[in-house]
């Protein structure tokens, strides 16, 4: 294993043809996101770019990008750091998500049909499978794609583009926190599709504030369990 803490095997090399240094940066930041990378880690250039078998300068680009973006910090003299995220970070953009969330949740219940609903529930007997099989990152995933489902059937663009905004930030606080939320995340899930199939606008804002509650609760709690 490399400093860099990537597996051999586990980044497939980014193919030439394209806008590389996008291509990347979004290797990297998804390596960040999932936590294939921890908060705190080492970013070795030279390393990195084996990895994604380019040079180093589209890989010295991208950290300068995510540094600007708050993933990355780059210390003079040291290199390029994964960011350790504050309790207060974390908290603040939690927080957040709770609100645009809550909203996304009360106009879905507005406006949703039978296929979108049948979207929810296929996605949630996914998501408590991943559960059941102990497969944390396929569960992530699917935590994500639900949520996003919830967006847009929501049908408020402007809700969805400040919902995009947070999206990844929110993956990576709910990653490691992801096995101890386990079935009752999925359990909540099914209520909040329940309302939503109900058309009751109240009891989905309430349900959906809950749930992203008791995620940034369980975030603040991960080391102490």
């Amino acid at each position: 294993m490399l400093s860099a803490g990537l597996p051999q095997g586990t980044v497939p090399k980014l193919e030439r043809p394209g806008p590389l240094r996008e291509r990347v940066y979004d290797a990297l930041l998804e390596l960040i996101t999932t936590r294939a990378l921890d908060p705190g880690q080492h970013l070795v250039e030279s390393e990195l770019a084996g990895h994604l078998g380019v040079s180093r300068q589209p890989v010295r680009e991208a950290l300068q990008r995510l540094n600007t973006e708050g993933w990355v910090d780059l210390r003079p003299a040291q290199g390029a750091f994964v960011h350790e995220p504050t309790e207060e970070e974390a908290d603040q953009l939690l927080s957040v998500r709770t609100l645009l969330e809550a909203e996304a949740a009360r106009l879905a219940a507005a406006n949703s049909g039978r296929a979108g609903i049948e979207a929810l529930q296929e996605l949630c007997s996914q998501g408590e499978r991943a559960v059941a099989a102990d497969d944390v990152d396929l569960a992530v995933a699917t935590n994500t794609a639900f949520h996003a489902k919830v967006m847009e059937l929501a049908g408020n663009l402007v809700l969805a583009e400040l919902a995009a905004q947070v999206d990844r930030r929110v993956r990576w606080y709910y990653t490691p926190v992801a096995r101890r939320r386990g079935t009752e995340s999925w359990i909540e899930h099914r209520a909040l599709i329940e309302a939503i199939s109900a058309r009751d606008e109240l009891r989905a804002t309430e349900v959906m504030r809950a749930h992203t509650e008791h995620t940034r609760t369980a975030y603040h709690q991960r080391e102490k369990g």
